[in-house]
Order: C-alpha cells, then structure tokens, then sequence
C-alpha cells in the first residue's frame, strides 16, 4: 500500500511544538490542502497559524478525556491521515513511590489514548478514503516501545503497550484501504528528549521520514540514526514475526 499526502486533509495531535509541529510543517509543503493542528491550548499554535495562514486550523483535544476526542472528531470529520503524535514521559525508575502515578497518567495518555483515537476516526478515515488510494493512521511511538530503559520505565511500558496496539491496529485497518505506520525515533531535538538530558537530531528527520514510509508502504519506520541501530538489530525479528502474519493473510 502506498500513500500521497498531496491535496490530503490531515490532523496531527500534539502539533504545537517538537515533533508534531515538524510533522505539521512537512505535511503542508507536501502539498496538504489542510492540517488540523490538534492541541491542548488552540493559542499555542499562534506561530503555525501566522506562517501557514488558513492551511492549518487549530482545534482542542485532550487525549486523555474521551469525551474531548469525540468532540475532536466531530470538527474534523474531513480528515483522510491522523497522526496521533501526542504523549508524555514522567522519569521515574521502577521502585520509586511515583512510578504507579507515572505509569498510570503514561497509560492513560500514550497508550488509551491511542486507542481512543483510533476508535473514534476509524469510521472518518474509511469513509474519507480517495479515489482508493487509501487513508492513513500514523503513531508516533519509539525506540522505548522495543527496549526498556530504567530511568524511562514506565515509559516504556506505555510505549511497548502502545506498539502492541499498533499492530493490532494495522490488521484492522489495512483490510479497509487505511494504512497504518508505527514511528520509532531515538533521541530527537524536542522539549522531551532535554527533559532526559539527551540531544538530539532535527525533528524534521521523523516528519520527511514519515512522508517517505507512506509512499513506500512500510509499517515501520525508524527515521534518526539510533533509531536505525535499533531497527538493524530489530528488522529479522520484525519481517518475520511482526509484518509476515498480514502480508500472508
């Protein structure tokens, strides 16, 4: 399955800054006709809007609350590509007194509420399909949903629990024309990978990947350099048992 963004309407969550903003920012000058910035705060997309004008509409969600998801749906029910890129990292170790509310505000956020929004623009973006080329579903997960990294526990548990839904995710999509991709950065230039005290490359090489991986038909997509050690290590196990049970099916 291959996808083009040209004359798409697309909503990215979490399009305020760092990743999502990059991804905001690609999908336009790849000739998007619309991009719904989808965020907590509508005033904090005030720079996109002054650049792009009304290419880029800004609508409020809280992934958190399924309530606001539906009302989310409900404004952008155009939409043929969501990328659902919002999430959080609280930095807890596994025996600290916080990590229950970590993981517990984590789950909520990066892994319900993948499913949540799956859920609720399901029935949008098979309805939105174009000329059968399909539709897209985008999650931003990463390299923390393969491997755990102690100070980043429950992250990564709600990011492996993210990935697993993914794939699940997939099987159920694709059959309908709806492309499904699972994007796995390492360390990117964002507020979030500062929070760890990690540098990180431009957020632009997850955003041009990202275009690149739906023209190819790809699932997975490890777009910066760690992110490509992980996926040389990871690939034989992912064709095999990941990717084969579909392309078999």
């Amino acid at each position: 399955m291959s996808f083009e963004l040209k004359g798409r309407v697309a909503l990215v969550t979490g399009a305020n800054r760092g990743i999502g903003k990059a991804i905001a920012e690609s999908f336009v000058a790849h000739g998007a006709s619309k991009v719904y910035l989808a965020v907590r705060s509508p005033d904090s997309t005030k720079e996109l809007i002054s650049k792009y004008g009304d290419k880029v509409v800004p609508l409020h969600v809280d992934v958190a609350q399924a309530k606001s998801i539906e009302s989310l749906v409900q404004q952008a029910s155009d939409v043929s590509v969501v990328v659902n890129n919002a999430g959080v990292l609280e930095l807890e170790e596994p025996l600290s007194e916080n990590a229950e509310s970590a993981l517990l505000r984590e789950f909520t956020i990066n892994a319900l509420g993948l499913l949540r929004m799956a859920q609720a623009f399901y029935p949008v973006l098979e309805k939105n399909t174009v000329d059968n080329e399909g539709s897209a579903f985008i999650q931003l997960n990463s390299v923390a949903s393969i491997k755990n990294f102690h100070g980043l526990t429950t992250y990564s548990a709600s990011k492996a629990a993210a990935y697993s839904i993914t794939q699940g995710l997939r099987e159920s999509f694709e059959p309908q024309g709806i492309q499904v991709l699972s994007v796995h950065p390492g360390p990117i230039d964002t507020d979030m990978a500062a929070q760890v005290g990690m540098d990180g490359e431009p957020a632009t090489v997850v955003s041009e990947g990202i275009i690149s991986a739906l023209k190819s038909g790809d699932f997975h997509l490890f777009p910066d350099s760690v992110a490509k050690e992980f996926e040389d290590l990871y690939q034989s196990y992912a064709k095999n048992m990941i990717e084969v049970e579909l392309a078999e099916a």
